[in-house]
């Protein structure tokens, strides 16, 4: 059956496909939004917020290990309910969901369920080949994603768990494995280990949590050893123990020489954009190995059609501001008479363990590749460092990266304490291209961690040519430390 003509149809009712919803009202009535799956978007349901209120509740309870030094007794008595933790997860969760789901709710007719399916850069059919077709002028894809789980371990059944399910069980392990050391991976074992499972995680890169600087990975590898056990290298592969009365007492872990066996097994090797069945073979563009078309990331615009994919779909930087970023893009342009192209914001990517670690703007692994570029990395370890160490939170490194032709201030990537304030400062500085000297014109209080940031500003100022570190008439970016670790 078809359908009148419509302005837009927007495929996916998460964080891309609200922020384009968003825009779309503003310009037009003459819409549908079609959503195969849950509502509530990926964030609210499996991701940010549950993955969030798990961590808050983790290192609550962590905090007992540091009483006994502030003259604080009776820590032994603490004890962690992990159900009682999953319940009021899930009741937050839900809130967040709700509030979420509002938006489609208010839609009555114009929100369908349904899987989408395209039959060209104008049509779209729901539910089949014979269910109804849909015409408009344009086209807004935001599917989502999902986590990535190999077919031979979804016959391990419900020890086999991703966060599309770690979030619904009752109760965890004692013993888990984490496969997959990437942010997720990284904050759910942390997090899991501080709430008193025996956790070993696995993966087979080094870099851990996104990071491409040796020494920062050092110190967030240090940092996650301190709560469990973590091996990279060979592949994990997974092996049934039997009980001995047809069913399964364990799950044996084994990474080249390393062997473990544990209740439970969290996978967190990624998520694959949910492109597959959507029929973008009938686009008439070239896919790449992956089934991606050429996207802009300054339009959103698939090639020169009026179609347009956002978000975790598009895969171009898996961040919820980022996946809202290319909704916002795609419903302006979707309505617009002439294609635009946006500006995009400095990276910023957080990943939430203690400490937090993070990389802003330009990565050392990508500075390190452009040929013609001298650079200069200024640091500071927190060990040190006076507030850190005032409230026990004293580990950690900061590395900031700047041009040594010009002294601007080009990424960073840390794994400090407060580093997700302190991202956002280096955010801010970079989007701004404000140089090392400009920075270090800036008021710092005394005494908070931000004085960490200034310490690594000052090491790459004594770099730079002093002209570069100068801020007009004033010489206060050439201020040294006084030599005092409670001043400096």
């Amino acid at each position: 059956m078809d359908t009148p003509s419509l302005d837009t149809l927007i495929i996916g009712a998460g964080s891309a496909g609200l922020a384009a919803l968003r825009e779309v009202r503003k310009r037009t009535e003459r819409f549908v939004l079609i959503n195969d799956g849950p509502y509530g978007t990926t964030c609210a349901r499996v991701g940010c917020m549950p993955s969030k209120l798990l961590i808050e509740a983790a290192n609550a309870y962590h905090q007992r290990h540091t009483l006994g030094e502030f003259g604080i007794t009776g820590a032994d008595g603490l004890a962690a309910d992990l159900p009682a933790v999953l319940r009021r997860l899930r009741r937050l969760r839900d809130d967040f969901v709700a509030g979420a789901r509002q938006i489609t709710d208010a839609l009555g007719a114009r929100s369908i369920a349904g899987r989408a399916r395209l039959l060209g850069p104008q049509q779209v059919q729901v539910n089949g080949t014979s269910g109804t077709i849909y015409h408009a002028k344009s086209i807004i894809l935001a599917p989502g994603s999902k986590p990535v789980l190999p077919p031979e371990w979804r016959a391990l059944g419900d020890r086999i768990l991703t966060t599309d399910t770690l979030f619904e069980q009752a109760t965890l392990g004692p013993r888990i494995a984490v496969i997959g050391l990437g942010p997720v991976g990284v904050e759910l074992a942390q997090a899991l280990a501080r709430l008193g499972l025996q956790v070993t995680g696995y993966a087979t890169s080094e870099w851990l949590g996104g990071l491409s600087d040796p020494a920062v990975n050092t110190s967030l590898h240090e940092a996650l050893a301190r709560d469990f056990s973590l091996h990279t290298g060979p592949a994990a592969t997974l092996h049934t123990i039997p009980d001995g009365s047809g069913g399964i007492s364990g799950i044996e872990v084994r990474s080249g020489e390393h062997r473990s066996v544990v209740d439970h097994v969290l996978v967190a090797i990624g998520r694959r954009p949910q492109l597959a069945c959507l029929g973008l073979d009938t686009l008439g563009v070239a896919l790449d190995d992956k089934g991606m078309p050429p996207v802009n990331p300054q339009t959103m615009q698939i090639a020169n059609l009026p179609v347009y994919l956002a978000g975790d779909a598009h895969n171009h930087r898996p961040l919820l501001h980022e996946a809202a970023d290319e909704g916002h893009i795609a419903g302006m342009n979707a309505l617009a008479p002439a294609t635009r192209c946006y500006q995009r914001r400095t990276p910023l990517a957080i990943v939430f363990s203690d400490p937090n670690a993070a990389v802003i703007g330009q990565s050392l692994r990508a500075l390190q590749a452009q040929s013609d570029l001298v650079l200069v990395t200024g640091s500071i370890d927190f060990a040190r460092q006076g507030r850190a160490r005032a409230s026990q939170h004293h580990h950690g490194r900061l590395n900031v990266y700047a041009d040594q032709t010009s002294g601007r201030l080009l990424g960073a990537e840390l794994c400090a304490p407060a580093g997700e304030h302190l991202a956002h400062l280096l955010a801010l500085a970079i989007d701004q291209q404000l140089t090392v000297g400009q920075l270090l014109g800036m008021p710092f209080y005394h005494p908070v961690l931000e004085e960490g940031l200034r310490t690594a500003l000052r090491d790459a100022a004594r770099q730079l040519d002093p002209a570069r570190t100068s801020v007009q008439a004033s010489d206060l970016a050439t201020c040294d430390a006084i030599g005092a670790e409670a001043l400096d």
